[in-house]
């Protein structure tokens, strides 16, 4: 009889530890799955407000080359569902600056007037994002025919004006031969940079500054000191933003090209 109940003991140790057991696997199971599905997405993209320190204040959006939609728009990008920034120049609705994705502007066709495809009546800077090479370059061109890249089904192309951040004494000359507008006029400002990771920013200033205090202030707070080179974009009532709830809408106006984020 003793023996029967020592056996009954130690079969009900037994199963107790097995119950316990088993209730820690289900229970460290439900734990990870619930844990797995409350993970946050991948952020596609950053956004920060950066003071420097000549006054300027920047609103910057860090995101991937990947991540960027270019658009034609007619709205204030403030009014627009997608997130982003102001594009190239623009006169009554032309696009002044190129603005193309795979060889195909963004309003109209191939070699349309205003449509994205020139950068009109002169050469100027714009920023190309090569996909199948995964390199920038800002290549100074005047149509997008010009354009250097080792696919043309597989590239975004933003035109602008030079921002020339490798070359610290020939920027403003280089700009003015672009026909950069109001460089030294204190108005609100836009601009896109990249860095040596293949990190792309879109910047704009709503403080009145001009074209070489925003360039100051780019290459002193975007970037962590690693900026390779980038554009500047329209500016004055044209530099506009939205992130989500964050919005700068320059002086209301419309404009005719955005830099989209794509997610």
């Amino acid at each position: 009889m003793h023996l029967i109940r020592l056996f009954k003991a130690h079969a009900a140790h037994l199963l107790i530890y097995l119950l316990i057991v088993i209730i820690s696997f289900v229970w460290t199971l439900i734990w990870g799955l619930h844990t797995t599905s409350q993970l946050p997405p991948q952020a596609s993209a950053e956004y920060s407000i950066k003071p420097a320190t000549n006054g300027v204040l920047l609103h910057v959006i860090q995101t991937t080359p990947e991540n960027i939609g270019l658009k034609a728009i007619t709205a204030n990008v403030t009014d627009r569902q997608d997130n982003g920034i102001n594009g190239g120049f623009f006169w009554q609705g032309y696009l002044l600056s190129i603005a193309v994705t795979n060889d195909q502007p963004v309003k109209g066709q191939p070699g349309d007037y205003g449509s994205g495809w020139y950068n009109t009546d002169r050469k100027r800077g714009t920023l190309v994002w090569d996909a199948k090479a995964q390199t920038f370059t800002v290549q100074v061109v005047e149509n997008a025919s010009e354009l250097q890249v080792l696919d043309r089904t597989r590239y975004w192309a933003q035109g602008g004006v030079s921002m020339g951040l490798t070359d610290p004494l020939g920027w403003a000359e280089q700009a003015i031969s672009e026909e950069m507008p109001v460089i030294n006029e204190k108005r609100m400002r836009s601009g896109i940079v990249y860095d040596r990771m293949n990190n792309v920013y879109l910047v704009v200033a709503p403080t009145p500054c001009t074209g070489e205090e925003f360039r100051t202030a780019v290459q002193e707070q975007v970037g962590e000191k690693q900026l390779v080179d980038g554009l500047f974009l329209d500016g004055d009532g044209s530099s506009q933003l939205k992130v989500a709830n964050f919005l700068l809408p320059g002086d209301h106006r419309e404009v005719y090209q955005m830099i989209a984020l794509l997610k």
